[in-house]
């Protein structure tokens, strides 16, 4: 019997934990933490993300901000606007709402982020800690999908197939070390994987996020497998969807994630939990 795994469930559990934290540190009148966005011209998906981050902190009581800057802005003043938040003690997390427009160099942005305050964990510095598995930030969506497996008892992967379809530096290799650093033998498939339907039937667990609508079907798929859809596409009828065909595969697997309320919920209430950690660091608060 399959299960439909809604990440919107798990994240508001999450989410109401993070806002009990909140409510203890008004009670001890202590600083609140803060994340600040920044978002650069009008890219309408661009707004809708960072319109639910905005949601998501006000409904926990956590202090935000964005910055919402025009279209034309040029790479040296989004560096100062950077430099300037690297540099507010009040402060915690900072977030640049990607993709920036084209005449700007998203890498050197993200690497002028302080690592210490990179609650996207995109940052060089963290994804190497990731990789040496320190204590770090780790990447929102990446994070989301290992704490859902968690939630279903896949803690410890040993002995379990993970298939990650996409190599993405956002999903794709992040949750793929995520999934190597849980003892699973991991395998990431592309545009250039041989055979890319019989790979992907050894997964366990199918992690998927390549932006195709439902190019997943049953072909794919592994009886019993844990399907992990990250895609949000919108289909012919301009309807949202996954990057997995979710009426074809879901009576032959044993969990499966939602689009929407999937896997999308969770990357946001990990970026709370991200800039919540980097508070107590910073206070050097723990055990609120």
């Amino acid at each position: 019997m399959s299960e439909i795994l809604y990440g919107s469930e798990i994240a508001q559990t999450v989410k109401d934990g993070l806002k009990k934290e909140l409510d203890q540190l008004r009670l001890q009148q202590k600083r609140i933490p803060k994340l600040v966005v920044v978002l650069v011209g009008d890219n309408p998906s661009s707004l809708s993300y960072v319109t639910g981050k905005e949601k998501a902190c006000s409904a926990i009581g956590m202090d935000h901000e964005l910055i919402h800057l025009p279209e034309q802005t040029t790479q040296s003043e989004l560096m100062n606007v950077v430099q300037r938040l690297n540099q507010d003690a009040a402060v915690d997390g900072i977030l640049v709402q990607l993709p920036l427009p084209k005449h700007l160099q998203e890498r050197e942005i993200l690497l002028a982020i302080d690592p210490k305050k990179d609650v996207d964990g995109f940052h060089p510095y963290n994804i190497g800690r990731m990789m040496m598995q320190d204590p770090v930030y780790l990447p929102c969506t990446p994070k989301g999908i290992i704490y859902m497996l968690e939630t279903i008892g896949l803690d410890d992967l040993s002995g379990k197939e993970a298939v990650v379809i996409g190599r993405s530096n956002i999903v794709g290799k992040p949750v793929a070390q995520l999934l190597l650093n849980k003892n699973a033998t991991v395998t990431v498939c592309h545009s250039q994987t041989k055979d890319i339907k019989e790979v992907a039937k050894r997964g366990d667990i199918l992690v998927v996020a390549v932006g195709k609508p439902r190019l997943i079907n049953h072909e794919w798929i592994k009886k019993g497998a844990v399907v992990i859809d990250v895609g949000v596409n919108r289909d012919e009828h301009n309807k949202l969807c996954g990057d997995v065909d979710f009426e074809d595969v879901k009576d032959m697997v044993s969990y499966i994630t939602p689009v929407p309320k999937g896997v999308g919920p969770m990357t946001i209430a990990m970026l709370l939990e991200n800039t919540m950690e980097s508070y107590k660091r910073r206070e050097n608060i723990y055990g609120i």
